[in-house]
């Protein structure tokens, strides 16, 4: 099945991490949605999910097995925060992702610093227009105030900047 992916999950070594299945076929864009970072997290904190705008959003477009993609609802959180939705994407048709529950929206949360970090890595990586990924680098972010967590996914943004 394929999965659009437009947030923390658009560089292939991030996915690659959590789905063995994960293979990158292309981009794409959608000219009618937008891209935010309100959607509450389970740890307290902004994360990417789309809605209906002018903006436009570029995905990073994955074939994935089926059982990747019931492991990709529990990571996500699917049913908890964020709502499956199959979304149109030339040339690749049909994709699977994901938005925020309207009960978990909150316009006040900013992403952590790591966070934004990961969805421009994988902006750049995939060659967004810089305009685009000029605004994902302008979204407001914060410290993340667990520094276990920081330090490990800092680890990561590291390690895929530095090519691995």
């Amino acid at each position: 099945m394929h999965y659009a992916a437009y947030g923390s999950n658009l560089h292939p070594a991030r996915l690659a991490a959590r789905l063995a299945s994960a293979r990158f076929l292309g981009s794409g864009h959608l000219q009618d949605w937008s891209l935010r970072c309100h959607k509450r997290s389970r740890d307290e904190s902004g994360k990417c999910t789309i809605l209906p705008g002018s903006e436009g959003v570029y995905f990073a477009i994955y074939d994935i097995s089926d059982a990747d993609k019931l492991a990709l609802d529990r990571i996500e959180g699917l049913g908890d925060g964020y709502a499956g939705v199959s979304l149109s994407i030339p040339p690749f048709g049909d994709c699977a992702s994901y938005v925020a529950e309207e009960s978990h929206i909150d316009d006040s949360l900013q992403p952590y610093d790591w966070y934004r970090e990961l969805v421009l890595a994988g902006a750049n990586f995939h060659g967004f227009p810089d305009d685009y990924v000029a605004r994902i680098r302008m979204i407001p972010a914060i410290r993340d105030p667990d520094e276990a967590r920081s330090r490990r996914h800092w680890d990561l943004v590291n390690r895929i900047r530095a090519g691995a």
